[in-house]
């Protein structure tokens, strides 16, 4: 007999009959217990005798005597019983204090600059067993990914994904300046679009080509700045500012943790939003629930 071979054709309700059979003694009883009818009980310990290929209980005066196939199956039939209570258990509750969960999160380099080291702090208080693994957010890929249970969620610009798939909730704004380091000739206390212009600036960003928002909004007013150089990082951009001449618009909560000269925007830019995704299909998982509010609470301190 190759019971493992049969049980992708097994229905595991039957498992839980043939658990209550074997305490109970009585086909009576079990359909009393589990209310059903008698037959659809009788129904179900046939179709048990079938995939174990043996009677499992022989009726006696005394009730339903299991055989010695049973005897030798009812106790990993218990622990599977077991087991998946505790998963289902698990699904249905969760105890950040003792659970062994891997978070994993899609953010970008200024996401994680700004948000990882306080995550850090609160999953040590709150969530020891737990461990926090942190990607790059790929955009081709990130809706599969999240489908899929790679990723429990995403923090990236919002309108990212398809509104039918996923959750979405909106976290923060946040407004651009004008960031530079000793080496820079404009004068921080105040910026003009003229002095801005003829700078020449410092572009992040993890795509080949295409204009960011500080461009579109140059485009809408019919100029356009001197880009010297794009990188994919704001660590090496920061970095770069510091030691260069060159000019970096970059979100003001970033530029008030380094040590650059701000100013403000000589024009009128759209803020870099923040939103969180998540599929749908984990809207009401109590591990995703607990982790998005984590993420918005961290986000919420982090701009305040």
């Amino acid at each position: 007999m190759n019971i493992l071979m049969r049980l992708e054709k097994v229905d595991l309700n039957l498992f839980v009959l043939f658990d209550a059979i074997y305490r109970e003694g009585s086909v009576t009883k079990v359909a009393q217990r589990l209310n059903l009818t008698q037959p659809a009980v009788s129904n179900a310990l046939s179709r048990l005798r079938q995939t174990f290929d043996d009677p499992l209980f022989v009726r006696t005066p005394s009730g339903m005597v299991p055989t010695p196939v049973a005897e030798s199956v009812i106790g990993d039939v218990r622990k599977a019983l077991t087991l998946l209570g505790k998963s289902v258990g698990a699904a249905a509750s969760f105890d950040p204090k003792t659970a062994e969960k891997q978070f994993c999160i899609g953010m970008n380099d200024l996401a994680q600059t700004l948000l990882l080291a306080p995550l850090r702090k609160l999953l040590r208080d709150q969530a020891p067993n737990s461990s926090l693994h942190t990607y790059y957010v790929d955009r081709q890929t990130a809706a599969d990914d999240l489908k899929s249970g790679n990723l429990d969620v995403v923090l990236d610009s919002p309108g990212l994904f398809n509104a039918r798939e996923m959750g979405s909730k909106n976290l923060a704004q946040l407004p651009y300046v004008v960031a530079m380091g000793d080496q820079c000739s404009l004068n921080s206390k105040k910026v003009s679009l003229e002095d801005y212009l003829s700078a020449e600036h410092l572009h992040v960003s993890s795509r080949r080509k295409g204009r960011g928002q500080v461009d579109i909004a140059l485009h809408g007013l019919g100029y356009k700045r001197k880009i010297k150089m794009r990188v994919q990082g704001y660590l090496v951009a920061e970095r770069l500012t510091e030691s260069t001449d060159l000019v970096w618009t970059v979100p003001e909560i970033l530029a008030q943790q380094a040590n650059l000269k701000t100013a403000a925007l000589p024009f009128e830019v759209e803020p870099l939003g923040w939103s969180l995704f998540w599929h749908k299909s984990a809207a009401d998982d109590p591990a995703n629930q607990w982790l998005r509010s984590v993420v918005s609470d961290i986000v919420s301190a982090a701009i305040s």
